[in-house]
């Protein structure tokens, strides 16, 4: 009795919002004149479910047109984007003012000797191909001479390193390796000077000559020449 009960109950929801179709006996009542290749057709009426499926949809544009486009409540896909990446550069910036090993590029100076034979690894990591196993020139640049490309100093160095010469072949190396390994690098390379291995490149671009008339590495004016010679690079 109960199972009767349950296939009434589903055949009159079916009728109501799925199928809504004509019984077979009362087809005829419904039949259409058009006939192709023996197969007539029945006018039947929509499936509720699509039809309410549908009016939901003509309800949902209504209501995405004014959020998105008459009240500008909502953001598009751009705005998205570009509140995303705002939001990521904020907290890239917080992330970097609180980090421990900030790099002030203004006030480089030589790390210890821990960090220099970190140094050693990564540049036997990544520059050697081009620089040689020991900095005397290949592809690029003898780096043990005082003749440089792009000055020698240690923000110099560290600069290059940073932003690359892509237009002469040297990658930028910011994406790999943070701020701090960098400055590693850096100063591996500011160790080697004059260490003269052998098979050493013949010197190119100017010579370099280190300011010792002042306790910094790296005096403020030359940073600031090195950055703008970056940037307009």
């Amino acid at each position: 009795m109960k199972r009767i009960v349950l296939v009434m109950y589903w055949k009159k929801l079916d009728k109501k919002l799925f199928t809504k179709a004509v019984p077979v006996e009362r087809e005829a009542d419904v039949l259409m004149e058009h006939e192709y290749d023996g197969i007539r057709e029945l006018d039947n009426s929509l499936p509720p479910w699509w039809k309410y499926g549908f009016y939901i949809t003509i309800g949902a544009s209504v209501v995405y047109l004014l959020y998105f486009h008459v009240l500008g409540i909502g953001k598009d896909p751009i705005q998205e984007y570009q509140y995303e990446m705002d939001k990521a550069a904020a907290q890239l910036l917080k992330f970097q003012e609180n980090d421990p090993g900030k790099i002030d590029e203004k006030n480089l100076s030589m790390v210890d000797g821990a960090g220099i034979t970190n140094g050693a690894k990564i540049y036997n990591t990544a520059c050697w191909p081009c620089h040689g196993k020991e900095l005397e020139g290949g592809a690029g640049p003898n780096l043990t001479d005082d003749y440089w490309l792009h000055k020698g100093g240690l923000t110099d160095i560290y600069l290059s390193i940073k932003h690359g010469y892509p237009d002469k072949g040297m990658q930028a190396w910011e994406k790999n390796y943070s701020p701090k390994e960098i400055l590693q690098m850096a100063s591996y390379i500011k160790s080697k000077q004059g260490t003269n291995p052998p098979g050493a490149k013949d010197p190119q671009g100017d010579l370099y000559v280190e300011d010792t008339g002042t306790n910094e590495l790296n005096p403020p004016e030359a940073v600031n020449d090195s950055i703008a010679e970056i940037k307009n690079k």
